[in-house]
């Protein structure tokens, strides 16, 4: 994994991680990057420190800060904060009712669209499914009065789970 400082264009700082770089190419390119804080889709890498490794006879010591949390607007996110125990806990039962909902859903990968189409116009059987498309297509979709949703959590295509 590697995880790079990310910004929007609002100026909202927070972090990513990803498999590889390619990884974060891909998902811009296909517009699944957004910000956590306003949504906004203009995500970019952020300048990031690079991280030199110390040599052995040397004292480790605690990494610079340029801003002290009292100097933060107030609902700042934190990316290298603690994360508060009610969170963690929201995020897990989050993250447990998207697996149930996915348990019953049926992946489409990237004939997401399509396959939403077909079962909104009555072209094919009506289930619940999930998979890829990009947000222009998802915004296509609910202009049409297709129900769709964003995940919470990515959700990796079957042949790339072990």
């Amino acid at each position: 994994m590697i995880v790079f400082d990310l910004s929007c264009d609002n100026g909202h700082a927070f972090e990513g991680w990803f498999g590889s770089s390619d990884d974060f190419a891909s998902q811009k390119a296909s517009g699944l990057l957004c910000c956590p804080q306003c949504g906004s889709a203009q995500v970019m890498k952020a300048p990031m420190a690079p991280a030199v490794g110390q040599k052995g006879n040397q004292k480790v010591s605690a990494p610079r800060r340029d801003t002290r949390p009292e100097q933060l607007p107030e609902g700042q996110i934190m990316a290298n904060g603690q994360m508060p125990p009610e969170v963690q806990k929201a995020l897990k039962k989050l993250a447990e009712a998207q697996a149930k909902a996915l348990a019953k859903s049926k992946w489409v990968g990237p004939s997401f669209a399509e396959d939403a189409r077909a079962m909104h116009y009555g072209e094919r059987d009506v289930e619940p499914i999930h998979g890829e498309t990009s947000v222009e297509e998802a915004q296509q979709l609910l202009e049409e009065g297709i129900d769709v949703a964003p995940l919470p959590f990515p959700v990796a295509p079957p042949e790339d789970m072990n």
